[in-house]
Protein backbone atom coordinates (compact mmCIF):
# COMPACT_ATOMS: atom_id res chain seq x y z
CA UNK A 1 0.00 0.00 0.00
CA UNK A 2 1.46 3.02 -1.00
CA UNK A 3 2.35 5.87 1.69
CA UNK A 4 -0.05 8.20 0.57
CA UNK A 5 -2.55 5.77 1.37
CA UNK A 6 -1.36 5.01 4.60
CA UNK A 7 -0.99 8.06 6.47
CA UNK A 8 -4.75 8.80 5.10
CA UNK A 9 -6.53 6.22 6.92
CA UNK A 10 -7.97 5.80 10.03
CA UNK A 11 -5.89 5.75 13.46
CA UNK A 12 -7.41 2.01 14.42
CA UNK A 13 -6.43 1.24 10.88
CA UNK A 14 -3.03 1.82 10.45
CA UNK A 15 -0.73 -0.65 10.36
CA UNK A 16 1.02 -1.57 13.52
CA UNK A 17 5.19 -2.11 13.17
CA UNK A 18 6.54 -5.69 12.09
CA UNK A 19 5.74 -8.44 14.74
CA UNK A 20 8.70 -9.07 17.59
CA UNK A 21 9.89 -5.66 16.50
CA UNK A 22 9.80 -5.32 20.24
CA UNK A 23 11.68 -8.39 21.01
CA UNK A 24 14.40 -7.97 18.48
CA UNK A 25 15.31 -4.05 19.88
CA UNK A 26 15.06 -4.95 23.54
CA UNK A 27 16.75 -8.43 23.59
CA UNK A 28 20.70 -6.68 22.59
CA UNK A 29 19.57 -4.26 25.34
CA UNK A 30 19.11 -6.75 28.04
CA UNK A 31 22.16 -8.71 26.98
CA UNK A 32 23.70 -5.64 27.34
CA UNK A 33 22.11 -4.90 30.77
CA UNK A 34 22.99 -8.23 32.21
CA UNK A 35 26.45 -8.54 30.85
CA UNK A 36 27.02 -4.49 32.84
CA UNK A 37 25.71 -6.36 35.98
CA UNK A 38 28.14 -9.57 35.59
CA UNK A 39 31.14 -6.74 35.32
CA UNK A 40 29.89 -4.50 38.24
CA UNK A 41 29.68 -7.38 41.15
CA UNK A 42 31.88 -9.99 38.99
CA UNK A 43 35.25 -8.04 38.73
CA UNK A 44 35.29 -7.44 42.79
CA UNK A 45 34.96 -11.39 43.46
CA UNK A 46 37.82 -12.02 40.91
CA UNK A 47 40.38 -9.47 42.30
CA UNK A 48 38.94 -11.19 45.75
CA UNK A 49 39.93 -14.71 45.01
CA UNK A 50 43.22 -13.91 43.23
CA UNK A 51 44.66 -11.76 46.02
CA UNK A 52 43.61 -14.42 48.36
CA UNK A 53 45.68 -16.68 45.72
CA UNK A 54 48.89 -14.52 46.30
CA UNK A 55 51.76 -15.39 48.69
CA UNK A 56 51.37 -14.31 52.28
CA UNK A 57 52.48 -10.92 52.91
CA UNK A 58 52.58 -10.30 49.46
CA UNK A 59 51.09 -6.26 48.55
CA UNK A 60 47.55 -6.67 46.10
CA UNK A 61 48.28 -6.33 42.40
CA UNK A 62 47.77 -2.06 41.58
CA UNK A 63 45.82 -3.10 38.44
CA UNK A 64 43.34 -5.81 37.30
CA UNK A 65 44.09 -9.47 37.32
CA UNK A 66 42.60 -12.67 36.58
CA UNK A 67 45.48 -14.99 38.27
CA UNK A 68 48.56 -13.59 40.18
CA UNK A 69 51.84 -14.23 38.81
CA UNK A 70 52.75 -16.76 42.00
CA UNK A 71 50.33 -19.50 42.89
CA UNK A 72 49.65 -20.03 46.92
CA UNK A 73 47.47 -21.71 49.02
CA UNK A 74 48.67 -21.41 52.14
CA UNK A 75 46.18 -18.61 53.40
CA UNK A 76 43.52 -20.99 53.52
CA UNK A 77 45.82 -23.14 56.17
CA UNK A 78 47.18 -20.12 57.88
CA UNK A 79 43.49 -18.84 58.99
CA UNK A 80 42.58 -21.62 60.52
CA UNK A 81 46.13 -21.51 62.40
CA UNK A 82 45.83 -18.04 63.49
CA UNK A 83 42.06 -17.80 64.19
CA UNK A 84 39.34 -20.68 65.25
CA UNK A 85 38.33 -20.29 61.92
CA UNK A 86 36.06 -23.87 62.62
CA UNK A 87 34.18 -22.48 65.64
CA UNK A 88 33.30 -19.09 63.92
CA UNK A 89 32.00 -21.11 61.12
CA UNK A 90 30.28 -23.68 63.30
CA UNK A 91 28.20 -20.93 64.96
CA UNK A 92 27.09 -18.84 61.67
CA UNK A 93 25.85 -21.92 60.36
CA UNK A 94 23.93 -23.12 63.54
CA UNK A 95 22.54 -19.57 63.63
CA UNK A 96 21.15 -20.02 59.59
CA UNK A 97 19.80 -23.12 60.56
CA UNK A 98 18.17 -22.29 63.10
CA UNK A 99 16.94 -18.89 61.96
CA UNK A 100 15.85 -18.85 58.55
CA UNK A 101 13.17 -21.90 59.22
CA UNK A 102 12.13 -19.93 62.45
CA UNK A 103 11.67 -16.66 59.50
CA UNK A 104 9.67 -18.38 57.17
CA UNK A 105 7.55 -19.60 59.52
CA UNK A 106 6.54 -16.82 61.08
CA UNK A 107 6.58 -14.68 58.06
CA UNK A 108 4.55 -16.61 55.87
CA UNK A 109 2.17 -16.81 59.26
CA UNK A 110 1.79 -13.05 59.87
CA UNK A 111 1.78 -12.89 56.04
CA UNK A 112 -0.91 -15.28 55.34
CA UNK A 113 -3.30 -13.57 58.25
CA UNK A 114 -2.36 -10.32 56.56
CA UNK A 115 -3.75 -11.45 52.92
CA UNK A 116 -6.66 -12.14 55.14
CA UNK A 117 -7.71 -9.35 56.71
CA UNK A 118 -10.02 -6.44 55.88
CA UNK A 119 -8.72 -4.06 53.14
CA UNK A 120 -9.18 -1.55 55.76
CA UNK A 121 -7.67 -3.36 57.87
CA UNK A 122 -4.62 -4.89 55.82
CA UNK A 123 -4.10 -1.34 54.47
CA UNK A 124 -3.66 0.17 57.96
CA UNK A 125 -1.48 -2.65 58.53
CA UNK A 126 0.71 -2.58 55.54
CA UNK A 127 1.12 1.42 56.48
CA UNK A 128 2.69 0.39 59.77
CA UNK A 129 4.62 -2.33 58.44
CA UNK A 130 6.53 0.49 55.79
CA UNK A 131 7.15 2.75 58.36
CA UNK A 132 8.67 0.03 60.89
CA UNK A 133 11.07 -0.46 57.31
CA UNK A 134 11.68 3.52 57.38
CA UNK A 135 13.06 3.26 61.33
CA UNK A 136 16.68 3.52 61.70
CA UNK A 137 18.24 0.70 62.66
CA UNK A 138 20.74 2.48 65.11
CA UNK A 139 17.93 3.08 66.92
CA UNK A 140 17.21 -0.24 67.76
CA UNK A 141 20.54 -1.45 68.89
CA UNK A 142 20.62 -0.11 72.39
CA UNK A 143 16.48 -0.93 73.12
CA UNK A 144 17.02 -4.62 71.94
CA UNK A 145 20.81 -4.87 74.18
CA UNK A 146 18.39 -3.64 76.87
CA UNK A 147 15.55 -5.92 75.82
CA UNK A 148 17.82 -9.46 75.62
CA UNK A 149 19.76 -8.37 79.19
CA UNK A 150 16.19 -8.01 80.96
CA UNK A 151 14.94 -11.18 79.54
CA UNK A 152 18.32 -13.23 79.99
CA UNK A 153 19.99 -14.25 76.71
CA UNK A 154 22.75 -11.69 76.39
CA UNK A 155 26.07 -13.45 75.35
CA UNK A 156 24.37 -16.53 73.77
CA UNK A 157 23.94 -17.54 70.37
CA UNK A 158 19.97 -16.99 71.14
CA UNK A 159 20.55 -13.04 71.02
CA UNK A 160 21.45 -13.85 67.35
CA UNK A 161 18.24 -15.71 66.52
CA UNK A 162 15.96 -13.67 68.21
CA UNK A 163 15.03 -11.68 64.85
CA UNK A 164 13.88 -14.29 64.01
CA UNK A 165 10.77 -14.68 66.49
CA UNK A 166 9.38 -11.66 64.69
CA UNK A 167 9.98 -12.23 60.93
CA UNK A 168 13.22 -10.79 61.12
CA UNK A 169 12.09 -7.85 58.80
CA UNK A 170 8.70 -6.57 58.05
CA UNK A 171 9.86 -6.79 54.04
CA UNK A 172 9.36 -10.68 54.28
CA UNK A 173 6.34 -10.31 56.20
CA UNK A 174 4.91 -8.04 53.03
CA UNK A 175 6.43 -9.95 50.56
CA UNK A 176 4.28 -13.36 51.74
CA UNK A 177 1.50 -11.25 52.26
CA UNK A 178 1.65 -10.12 48.71
CA UNK A 179 1.84 -13.77 47.67
CA UNK A 180 -0.38 -14.77 49.56
CA UNK A 181 -2.98 -12.26 48.05
CA UNK A 182 -2.21 -12.84 44.49
CA UNK A 183 -3.93 -16.36 45.03
CA UNK A 184 -7.35 -17.23 43.47
CA UNK A 185 -9.41 -16.24 46.57
CA UNK A 186 -12.16 -18.98 45.10
CA UNK A 187 -9.20 -21.66 46.61
CA UNK A 188 -9.14 -20.65 50.01
CA UNK A 189 -12.94 -19.98 50.03
CA UNK A 190 -13.38 -24.08 49.03
CA UNK A 191 -10.63 -25.33 51.45
CA UNK A 192 -12.56 -23.54 54.25
CA UNK A 193 -16.27 -24.77 53.22
CA UNK A 194 -14.91 -28.17 52.76
CA UNK A 195 -13.45 -27.85 56.65
CA UNK A 196 -10.17 -26.81 56.49
CA UNK A 197 -8.97 -25.06 59.59
CA UNK A 198 -7.04 -21.71 58.90
CA UNK A 199 -3.88 -23.73 59.95
CA UNK A 200 -4.09 -26.37 57.42
CA UNK A 201 -5.01 -24.19 54.61
CA UNK A 202 -1.93 -21.95 55.14
CA UNK A 203 0.49 -25.28 55.26
CA UNK A 204 -1.18 -27.40 52.57
CA UNK A 205 -2.81 -25.01 50.54
CA UNK A 206 -1.07 -21.51 50.33
CA UNK A 207 2.73 -22.05 51.22
CA UNK A 208 3.32 -24.56 48.50
CA UNK A 209 1.66 -22.69 46.18
CA UNK A 210 3.90 -19.33 46.99
CA UNK A 211 7.33 -21.56 46.54
CA UNK A 212 9.66 -18.83 45.20
CA UNK A 213 8.69 -16.41 47.69
CA UNK A 214 9.66 -18.80 50.15
CA UNK A 215 12.85 -19.61 48.46
CA UNK A 216 13.58 -15.73 47.75
CA UNK A 217 12.60 -14.96 52.05
CA UNK A 218 14.81 -18.03 52.84
CA UNK A 219 17.80 -16.46 50.75
CA UNK A 220 17.27 -13.02 51.59
CA UNK A 221 17.50 -14.45 55.45
CA UNK A 222 20.17 -16.63 55.12
CA UNK A 223 22.31 -13.98 53.85
CA UNK A 224 21.29 -11.55 56.85
CA UNK A 225 22.13 -13.85 59.56
CA UNK A 226 25.33 -15.04 57.90
CA UNK A 227 26.90 -11.57 56.84
CA UNK A 228 25.21 -10.08 60.10
CA UNK A 229 27.79 -8.12 61.99
CA UNK A 230 26.52 -5.65 64.70
CA UNK A 231 24.54 -8.20 66.13
CA UNK A 232 27.21 -10.29 67.31
CA UNK A 233 29.37 -7.00 67.94
CA UNK A 234 27.08 -5.73 70.50
CA UNK A 235 25.56 -8.59 71.53
CA UNK A 236 28.05 -11.20 72.10
CA UNK A 237 30.97 -10.74 74.22
CA UNK A 238 32.02 -14.51 75.08
CA UNK A 239 34.70 -15.74 71.97
CA UNK A 240 33.22 -19.18 71.56
CA UNK A 241 29.79 -17.78 70.65
CA UNK A 242 31.84 -15.21 67.62
CA UNK A 243 30.80 -15.61 63.78
CA UNK A 244 32.40 -15.52 60.99
CA UNK A 245 32.36 -11.65 60.45
CA UNK A 246 33.33 -10.75 63.85
CA UNK A 247 36.35 -13.46 62.96
CA UNK A 248 37.32 -11.41 60.18
CA UNK A 249 36.72 -8.40 61.93
CA UNK A 250 39.62 -9.82 64.76
CA UNK A 251 41.76 -10.97 61.51
CA UNK A 252 41.95 -7.60 59.85
CA UNK A 253 43.23 -5.89 63.69
CA UNK A 254 45.71 -8.58 64.01
CA UNK A 255 47.75 -7.57 60.61
CA UNK A 256 46.16 -4.80 58.54
CA UNK A 257 48.22 -5.12 55.82
CA UNK A 258 48.51 -8.66 55.06
CA UNK A 259 45.78 -8.17 52.36
CA UNK A 260 46.19 -11.98 50.99
CA UNK A 261 45.08 -13.51 54.18
CA UNK A 262 42.15 -10.86 54.36
CA UNK A 263 41.28 -12.19 51.22
CA UNK A 264 41.13 -15.51 51.88
CA UNK A 265 38.99 -14.86 55.26
CA UNK A 266 36.47 -12.90 52.68
CA UNK A 267 36.27 -15.69 50.05
CA UNK A 268 35.55 -18.32 53.14
CA UNK A 269 33.05 -15.41 54.23
CA UNK A 270 31.61 -15.12 50.90
CA UNK A 271 31.50 -18.33 49.00
CA UNK A 272 28.66 -20.16 51.03
CA UNK A 273 26.15 -16.86 49.80
CA UNK A 274 27.60 -17.25 46.68
CA UNK A 275 26.57 -21.15 46.35
CA UNK A 276 23.26 -20.75 48.11
CA UNK A 277 22.99 -17.93 45.07
CA UNK A 278 23.58 -20.16 42.08
CA UNK A 279 21.86 -22.71 43.17
CA UNK A 280 18.70 -20.82 43.89
CA UNK A 281 18.78 -19.14 40.55
CA UNK A 282 18.62 -22.61 39.02
CA UNK A 283 15.59 -23.24 40.72
CA UNK A 284 13.79 -19.56 39.69
CA UNK A 285 14.89 -20.46 36.08
CA UNK A 286 13.01 -23.77 35.71
CA UNK A 287 10.31 -22.18 37.49
CA UNK A 288 10.10 -20.01 34.59
CA UNK A 289 10.58 -22.11 32.20
CA UNK A 290 7.55 -24.23 33.47
CA UNK A 291 5.05 -21.01 34.27
CA UNK A 292 5.77 -20.46 30.05
CA UNK A 293 5.18 -24.00 29.33
CA UNK A 294 2.04 -23.31 31.30
CA UNK A 295 1.00 -20.19 29.78
CA UNK A 296 1.66 -21.43 25.83
CA UNK A 297 -1.20 -24.72 26.88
Amino acid sequence: MPEDAIENLPDGLKPGPPEGWERAWWRPMNYGLAMLVVALFGVPLIWMIATSLRPLGMPPATQFEWLPPMLSLTNYPQLFRILEIGLFARNSVMVVLIAVPLTLLTASLAGFALAELGPRLRGILVTVSVIAMLVPAITLWITRFLVFKWVGILDTPMALIAPAIMGTSPLFVLMFAWAFQRLPRELIEQAMIDGASPWRVWWTLALPLVRPITLAVAILSAKYYWSDFISPLFYIQSQEFYTLPIGLQALQQMDRTNWPLLMAGSVLLTLPVLVVFILAQRYFFQEERQRGWLEQR
